[in-house]
């Protein structure tokens, strides 16, 4: 008997319904189709669907917000980073060419305006093993025969007329590049960079990766919008600038100068608050110095002060707070993370009243001294030397008191120079250190730093390392001292070492090599558990650095002097260690 078919009892369907097995196969190749379109994105991740969906519609919103360059390997990093990136994925094939050309910034008035997060510079982990990695590599790698004598920017060369939004991060890429024009491979050079306005100057933050290439971020707040200069210098060449004498490697090139419209956009960057004691802990700084107020008819008195404007000229929030006018700055401040109180002269005396504060470093904690004691106390203090210890009085209160110490750590004799953190190894002056922290009262702050002299004396990065790890090792055993008498303990400020300004870039106590041995010190101060708070001078200093109009190379806190200074011209400006002196009473006085 033939075989029944199994398909037999269903073949009526076929026969009697044509048109319903016709459908029903354009409808399963409908659905087929469909489930490979959606397979396309994503492999069916609904949550990243959603992501892109979101993205797109914030980028419609802002769809004419100027381009920045992104790395597309930090595209999940943030919610920022991940807008950036659809903005430049989602223009037209022609516009890949991020940042090139201005495009017009449009405010919406029906959206929210973007909310933005500030740039911040962190200290890679392990800092000064990979730093003495990079160094003692340095030489042995391949091209290490080729040196950088320019860079190439691609988003940014050969474009006359840029624009770029405020508030946003702007990161551009840049290769270093040899004598024959060809990529150079290793990182290590170390390039100043500046962003100046009429009211606004800072650091952009820039980044080696190791390999010839390096970032940099702009950023400009939207109340500061308008033209601006954007400068890149190669000052030292794959490490030169640690070297014991280099001056002579010196490259001190500027390698762009390239002019930048900040336009401003609906963009909104989170709120500057008032500096509270737990905004001391971030080990480096990203601020900036910005303008208030500006008299052009300001001239010197004959006292080589500056009072460009009236003591009681008020701070803009939320910039500073108090009275801008005690900085005579003409219209200038400081801000990072947060933003610092100006301290009057009866709100510095209640705040040091029976304190002790010792300090321990370079010259410029003299010329921060007597800028405190004679500016913001009211004290007629000319000089003071570098070893210091007075107990203090308000003259105009006399139950209140500060006893002020310094101890100068350039060399283990107080006229002589150049021996930094070795002079510990006196056991004079070790004793000499540890006599004021073995009484029954000890000081109840410790503000300290390297000093310039360390870039003098150590020859070497590893030897400096050492340096700095007995110098920590001294400072615990002198805390751990006071622990086992049961007193409290003095409370440990860093103040990191200066930006050196014009001529002394090229020395031996050069930016690159005191920007080293700042991270080197504090790094072992923290393995030893002794640094409480940190003050960055390098960077509150660094935007003024460029030229000797604010520093004589070495110390920004000069006694002011109607007299002709280092770069010819009559007097000098004083109030970058002014801000310094503000910046330290905040670290000290607030909560």
């Amino acid at each position: 008997m033939p075989q029944k078919s199994l398909f037999k009892d269903c073949s009526w369907g076929y026969q009697i319904y044509p048109m319903i097995h016709w459908s029903f196969k354009v409808l399963l190749f409908a659905s087929i189709l469909g489930l490979l379109v959606i397979y396309g994105f994503d492999s069916w991740d609904s949550s990243r669907f959603h992501n892109d969906f979101v993205a797109i519609k914030l980028n419609n919103a802002h769809q004419y917000l100027t381009h920045t360059h992104q790395n597309i390997d930090q595209f999940t990093a943030s919610s920022q980073s991940r807008l950036s990136f659809q903005e430049n994925f989602t223009q037209p094939r022609e516009d890949v060419e991020v940042g090139l050309e201005p495009m017009p910034v449009t405010n919406s008035g029906s959206e929210e305006p973007l909310s933005l997060e500030w740039i911040s510079a962190e200290v890679e982990g392990n800092f000064t093993s990979n730093l003495l990695s990079a160094w003692v590599g340095s030489g042995v790698e391949p091209c290490s025969d080729s040196q950088t004598v320019e860079i190439m920017i691609p988003e940014l060369d050969g474009h006359d007329y840029i624009e770029l939004s405020t508030g946003k991060i702007h990161e551009f890429v840049f290769q270093a590049v040899d004598e024959v024009g060809k990529p150079h491979c290793l990182g290590g050079d170390y390039f100043e960079t500046d962003v100046s306005g009429e009211l606004w100057k800072s650091r952009p933050p820039i980044k080696d990766l190791g390999n010839g290439t390096y970032t940099f971020s702009l950023q400009v707040h939207p109340d500061f919008s308008g033209d601006y200069n954007v400068t890149i210098i190669l000052l030292f060449r794959h490490f030169q600038g640690l070297k014991n004498s280099p001056e002579r490697f010196a490259f001190d090139k500027v390698l762009r100068s390239i002019p930048i419209k900040f336009i401003k956009s609906s963009a909104q960057l989170s709120a500057i608050r008032q500096c509270v004691k737990s905004d001391f802990t971030r080990d480096i700084w990203s601020g900036r110095w910005t303008r208030h107020a500006k008299n052009d008819s300001c001239t010197i008195s004959n006292d080589g002060r500056y009072r460009c404007q009236e003591p009681d000229f008020p701070c803009q929030q939320p910039w500073c707070d108090g009275s801008l006018g005690l900085l005579e700055s003409n219209g200038w401040t400081y801000s990072t993370h947060c933003s610092f109180k100006l301290f009057s002269g009866e709100e510095a005396w209640n705040c040091l009243n029976n304190r002790w504060i010792f300090f321990w470093g370079d010259s410029n904690h003299c010329d921060t001294i007597r800028n405190i004691l004679k500016f913001i106390l009211n004290l007629d203090y000319k000089d003071v030397p570098r070893h210091f210890d007075m107990k203090i009085t308000n003259p105009d209160n006399p139950r209140q008191t500060v006893r002020i110490t310094s101890i100068f750590n350039g060399n283990s004799n107080v006229g002589g120079n150049y021996q930094g953190l070795s002079s510990l190894y006196n056991v004079t002056y070790r004793e000499l250190l540890k006599s004021y922290f073995s009484q029954e009262i000890v000081p109840d702050t410790v503000i300290m730093n390297s000093g310039l002299h360390d870039g003098v004396f150590w020859p070497t990065l590893r030897r400096f390392t050492k340096g700095a790890e007995d110098a920590a090792a001294f400072w615990a055993d002198v805390i751990d001292g006071v622990r086992q008498k049961g007193l409290v303990l003095p409370e440990i400020i860093f103040r990191s070492t200066i930006a050196t300004a014009g001529y002394a870039r090229r020395m031996a106590f050069n930016p690159s090599k005191m920007e080293a041995f700042n991270g080197i010190l504090l790094d072992k101060l923290r393995q030893s558990v002794l640094v409480s708070k940190v003050i960055d001078d390098f960077d509150l200093t660094y935007p003024w650095h460029f030229d000797n109009r604010c520093s004589d190379g070495v110390h920004y806190g000069r006694a002011p002097a109607k007299l002709q200074w280092r770069d010819g011209q009559i007097g000098h400006q004083y109030f970058v260690d002014l801000m310094l002196c503000h910046v330290l009473l905040n670290a000290l006085c607030q909560q």
